[in-house]
């Protein structure tokens, strides 16, 4: 504010305040000099031209004066219920396992001059959970990763601690997997059906979060996922396999010829630390989008988890800056085999 400048006042607008703004404008005065006519600063004057001017362009003050006054008035219109395209656009996206905060980012970026034509996250999860706003199919909740059909409050949970001794820990892999920095470091467990029943492995590069499936039909054991694994992983370039992190199941106990034929380092996290596992543990709730908890896994077949993780490979993350891990790791490959042929020049 300068020297010459009125001091701010959080009162409304008032509709002589509002013809003041319209006869100054016809006169072509500046904001500042109508901010000085009526008492405010001169951005409280172009804000209210921005919001309340007419479709033509053009601020009159009694129209601005009720556009300013509807807009005040509480409840305010759900946007969904006043939008059914909107809300059949949210429905699709959730139906393909889209989350409500990628879908109001992909709003946001597809309508960035349109208010009405994107959502927020939290608009969305309000149509799903309270029933006054109900716009959205009520089935819906199912396709969250939670499941759930009620918010529920966070509370802290006690982690068991407990000695459990392996090859190596994750206190001895090196920073470089830590900070992201270089691609080729994976993570990896288990999606699990009722007990005695078939699994789903899942594999998660760090940096792009590309994620592999591993089909195991039959039983799980040591020895059948150390060999789906080496199968699918021996696919990948060398520098996309620079370790593994992996929980303490009795399901990587062969973690030596997955070392040996992948020649690739396995650490093993601390007992009860899904958290040291963060991107594969998200990409497991991703999953459960797919695979619910309690499903009979076997009625998979290998085709289907093929095209679950074509699917999720190509969902745009807010940690890639909105690209897909397909996009990333493409981008990876191609940067590689570009110094290759460098180097060989």
């Amino acid at each position: 504010m300068g020297p010459d400048d009125p001091p701010r006042r959080r009162r409304p607008l008032s509709s002589d305040d509002r013809a003041v703004i319209a006869v100054g404008l016809r006169q072509r005065l500046s904001y500042r000099e109508i901010g000085i006519l009526i008492g405010r600063h001169k951005s409280v004057v172009c804000r209210e031209v921005a919001r309340n001017r007419g479709p033509d362009g053009y601020y009159r003050g009694p129209i601005a004066h009720r556009a300013a006054h509807e807009r005040r008035r509480r409840p305010k219109p759900f946007r969904l219920l006043a939008n059914p395209e909107l809300c059949r656009r949210v429905e699709a996206w959730m139906d393909d396992g889209w989350s409500p905060g990628l879908i109001a980012r992909v709003l946001k970026e597809d309508s960035p001059g349109e208010i009405m034509g994107r959502v927020s996250h939290e608009t969305i999860y309000q149509a799903l959970y309270v029933q006054a706003r109900g716009s959205l199919r009520q089935d819906l909740h199912r396709q969250l990763s939670t499941k759930r059909p009620r918010r529920q409050p966070r509370v802290g949970v006690k982690r068991a601690k407990g000695p459990y001794r392996e090859a190596f820990t994750i206190r001895q892999r090196p920073p470089e997997v830590a900070d992201r920095a270089v691609p080729g470091h994976w993570e990896g467990d288990l999606v699990m059906g009722p007990p005695g029943t078939p699994a789903v492995g899942t594999l998660v590069e760090r940096t792009t979060r590309f994620t592999i499936l591993l089909h195991l039909p039959g039983r799980h054991d040591a020895e059948t996922v150390a060999e789906a694994m080496i199968h699918e992983m021996s696919q990948l370039p060398e520098h996309l396999r620079r370790s593994l992190t992996w929980d303490r199941g009795t399901e990587l106990a062969r973690y030596d010829k997955i070392q040996l034929d992948l020649n690739m380092p396995v650490y093993f996290c601390d007992p009860h630390s899904p958290w040291q596992r963060g991107t594969n543990e998200n990409t497991n709730g991703l999953l459960r989008q797919y695979f619910p908890k309690g499903a009979d896994l076997a009625v998979y077949p290998a085709e289907h988890l093929d095209a679950v993780a074509a699917q999720l490979n190509g969902r745009p993350r807010k940690t890639l800056s909105w690209k897909t891990p397909a996009e990333a790791l493409a981008r990876l490959l191609s940067d590689n085999q570009q110094v290759g042929v460098a180097t060989a020049d």
